[in-house]
């Protein structure tokens, strides 16, 4: 099986925590540390994750640095961060969640997962970032919620 790069967003992080998510969530990171696929984490994640519960942010500590990549901000990602807003996908009310899809597509990552069935996770959603991503010449990514993507 091919080794992926999966981003993450705060989300997921959370419903690790969360009864109704914990199952797939503590697999998915189970996963991940056991190097099935890579963790990618951006800056606004990093950044979300600063203001989130020290038992959450104590989650990020567990991964091995070997199973993590950190990317960083850059005009393109901003770019096409704002270009999902002026498309309409998200309002700018929901900055950081587009910036999370950016972040993810200019990286090439595998996959999007979270829990964000408002924003990321829903399929309305994923036919404009789709759209946008084409029209500025970024591939589509694939957008899932943990329990789509751990193995069983």
């Amino acid at each position: 099986m091919k080794h992926l790069r999966i981003y993450l967003d705060t989300s997921v992080f959370g419903g690790y925590f969360d009864a109704e998510f914990i199952e797939a969530s503590r697999k998915l990171f189970d996963e991940i540390r056991n190097g099935q696929s890579t963790l990618v984490l951006s800056e606004t994640t990093l950044r979300e994750l600063d203001d989130a519960p020290k038992h959450v942010q104590e989650l990020l500590k567990s991964i091995p640095n070997r199973n993590l990549e950190i990317v960083v901000r850059s005009d393109e990602v901003s770019e096409l961060r704002d270009a999902y807003i002026t498309a309409g996908v998200v309002g700018s009310n929901s900055l950081y969640d587009a910036e999370h899809i950016a972040f993810a597509t200019v990286a090439g990552v595998d996959m999007i997962v979270s829990w964000n069935f408002k924003h990321i996770v829903n399929y309305r959603k994923i036919k404009g970032y789709h759209a946008v991503n084409i029209l500025n010449g970024y591939q589509p990514i694939s957008i899932h919620c943990p329990s789509e993507v751990i193995e069983s």
